[in-house]
């Protein structure tokens, strides 16, 4: 459908949900509503109150954040990923990282230079949409055919999510240091959102970074982070990206003029985040507990896990097609989000999500171990 602005955008596709919704909430136990990533549980009282301390902002925050905040996300890096960043060229707050994700191919200025946007097969529907508003089209590559020798010829902006959202695939460091280099010859930026990495289910180490498999530079590579996974900060649109000093640097130039600024409360906020560890950790396990219990549900019911290994989602397959799935899940008052979503090489997958309340978690665990017996 075109907009006003001239835009060819489609209807937003979770509204499509809407009859699933409806029959999964004739339950008469009510509705687990798995459809969705965003976080229940309470923002940490760390957090909350560095908000609160730094409620009086009466002038205008910084794009390029405070000195604290660059110090405080260059110590993040360091801390969980052994990577070491110069807070005052390679770091920028952003507001949140879905914003980012749709406005870096027009940051980027890939219409004014020919260039197109590549993401994965299975993705993020964020990351074709910020092709369509740059007006740029956008191609479905895998790290893997990359690694194979697939062409990046007319690509400016390659995107990969380790973890994956929907999948849970984690890219190894020979993968992601092989994309790095082999773009790196075509003249693509590569940037990795990478928002899911603390949450490794087979490793108490995080996911690895793209900054952790770029070489001795971080030359046209891009980190983007968010912190509302790991801190339940969704509401505080929290985040940042990281990596080349250069595109860091036009990056700020222009969101100065387009007025893309975190709020003072939110980057002092963000530091009070970061520099506490035990939060995430006590978290992680809190989605731990919910991952096993949906996983033993899931798989006594018939459906298979494929991937996985971290982030939020359970990706399940009955091996038959997603929206066959959303209806046998429906009439259990479960509501998950279609694989369709995310590309038609996912049309056979549901994600499940661990974002529901432990009483929902369980509820939803007992109707799918109920129901195979």
């Amino acid at each position: 459908m075109t907009n006003a602005f001239g835009l060819d955008l489609p209807d937003y596709p979770w509204d499509r949900l809407t009859e699933f919704r409806n029959r999964a909430a004739e339950h008469p136990d009510g509705v687990c509503d798995l459809s969705i990533g965003t976080p229940v549980d309470p923002t940490p009282e760390v957090i909350r109150q560095a908000l609160s301390d730094a409620s009086d902002a009466h002038g205008y925050p910084t794009t390029a954040g405070t000195a604290q905040l660059r110090e405080a996300i260059a110590w993040w890096y360091e801390n969980w990923h052994s990577v070491q960043l110069d807070p005052a060229t390679e770091i920028l707050p952003t507001v949140g990282s879905k914003e980012l994700v749709a406005w870096l191919p027009t940051l980027l200025g890939l219409r004014e230079r020919g260039l197109t946007v590549a993401c994965p097969s299975a993705a993020y529907p964020t990351y074709e949409m910020g092709a369509t508003i740059a007006g740029v089209e956008c191609r479905r590559i895998d790290a893997g055919q990359i690694v194979d020798g697939a062409s990046l010829d007319g690509v400016g902006l390659l995107w990969i999510n380790t973890p994956s959202n929907p999948t849970g695939e984690v890219l190894d460091v020979d993968t992601l240091a092989e994309v790095v280099r082999r773009a790196r010859a075509a003249g693509v930026v590569v940037a990795s959102d990478e928002c899911y990495g603390l949450l490794n289910w087979e490793s108490d180490q995080p996911a690895t970074s793209v900054l952790s498999a770029a070489g001795e530079s971080f030359d046209g590579v891009l980190s983007v982070y968010s912190m509302s996974k790991q801190s339940n900060l969704a509401g505080y649109r929290a985040a940042f990206v990281t990596g080349d000093a250069e595109l860091i640097a036009d990056l700020t130039r222009s969101r100065k003029h387009a007025g893309m600024i975190v709020p003072f409360p939110i980057q002092e906020a963000m530091v009070a985040g970061l520099r506490d560890s035990e939060h995430v950790l006590a978290q992680k396990e809190t989605y731990r507990s919910r991952r096993e219990q949906l996983r033993s549900g899931l798989e006594a019911f018939g459906f298979r896990i494929d991937h996985s290994t971290a982030g939020l989602y359970l990706w399940s397959t009955a091996d038959k097609n997603c929206w066959e799935s959303l209806a046998d899940l429906a009439e259990l008052g479960i509501v998950a989000g279609p694989g369709e979503f995310y590309g038609a090489a996912a049309a056979d997958h549901v994600r499940i999500a661990l974002t529901a309340t432990d009483e929902r978690i369980r509820a939803a665990a007992e109707r799918l171990r109920g129901a195979a017996n």
